[in-house]
């Protein structure tokens, strides 16, 4: 979980990215099961954008699958998210499609998002990631065979606060969103004003994940620790409150510890649109997807070890589906 962990993983996708080779989406039979590359033409402020899709040995012409879309952190990519994620794996068993989008960047790398108040020259510039997202989702329902009442997000770090917007913004798409490492707003300097997500489209099913040693985006708000600056951060707390407002959930959560203590769930029932709110907070955990990719190297006695998010995600994904606007 530490810094240097995370760049010498970086480091080692970049490598894979530039010497591996990826089957572009073709347009007629979809041969599964793979991950496909799709450049689109598609453009914001002179990017031209792209995203993986994943397609799952069950996928066939006569049945429709469900979406999932898992968005990346800043400085990573579509391939590197697929890879920390394990959401491929989970579609693989459990029959969807999964689509990794990748932000803007140079050169393929240290791309990010658009996520309102974060980040860099997405943020700053005013990339409508909003708009690609929304054109990426309607052109992968329309070359698969997707449940359009079974579209989901999830994302990572600043993939998880563009994963609050998203669903905020187009909430109209989606049938549950999940967060991870992730806030609802804040400011980039004290020069600029608050942004925070706005009122949402409609009421969501909405899981979240959290470190409470995150030292990047701290589970309590503010600067960040590790990063400094003048840049704040809404708290999870705020985030949270956020979508239990939004959904008529009771104020009072049923509260649970998991796996020794090591987990803090809470969860926001009674909802008015019938859309909880789910909260893990995990101690002793920092920046990283709380996934095998990082969980299957903790030793044996760790209560998290094998954690899998993305299990975790899919399970609570798949009792919904896309509801009216309420």
């Amino acid at each position: 979980m530490a810094t240097n962990k995370r760049l010498k993983t970086i480091f080692l996708l970049i490598g894979i990215t530039i010497t591996g080779c990826m089957a572009s989406l073709p347009s007629g039979h979809i041969p599964s099961p793979k991950t496909y590359e799709r450049t689109m033409d598609y453009w914001t402020d002179g990017f031209q954008r792209s995203y993986l899709v994943h397609v799952p040995p069950s996928y066939d012409r006569q049945n429709t699958l469900p979406l999932v879309v898992v968005v990346h952190g800043a400085f990573d990519t579509a391939k590197g998210m697929e890879k920390f994620s394990g959401f491929s794996d989970v579609a693989d068993r459990e029959g969807f499609v999964v689509m990794y989008p990748n932000g803007i960047g140079l050169f393929g790398f240290l791309q990010h998002w658009n996520a309102g108040h974060c980040c860099g020259k997405a943020a700053s510039d005013g990339i409508d990631d909003i708009g690609f997202v929304a054109a990426a989702i309607e052109e992968i329902c329309t070359r698969l065979h997707i449940d359009r009442n079974r579209v989901y997000m999830t994302g990572f770090s600043n993939g998880g606060m563009f994963t609050y917007r998203f669903a905020a913004e187009r909430g109209d798409l989606l049938a549950a969103a999940a967060p991870l490492a992730g806030s609802i707003g804040g400011k980039a300097s004290e020069d600029v004003p608050e942004w925070r997500s706005p009122e949402p489209v409609r009421a969501l099913p909405v899981i979240t994940f959290h470190g409470l040693s995150d030292q990047e985006v701290p589970y309590g708000g503010g600067i960040s620790p590790n990063r400094g600056g003048p840049r704040v951060y809404l708290s999870v707390v705020e985030s949270i409150q956020f979508w239990i407002r939004n959904n008529g959930c009771n104020s009072e959560a049923e509260k649970k510890d998991l796996l020794n203590g090591r987990i803090h769930f809470w969860q926001w029932k009674d909802c008015r649109t019938s859309s909880p709110v789910l909260l893990y907070a995990i101690e002793n955990w920092g920046h990283d997807w709380p996934g095998k990719y990082y969980t299957s190297t903790l030793e044996e006695k760790d209560p998290i070890r094998d954690f899998d998010a993305a299990e975790i995600i899919w399970n609570f994904f798949k009792i919904y589906r896309r509801q009216e606007k309420s």
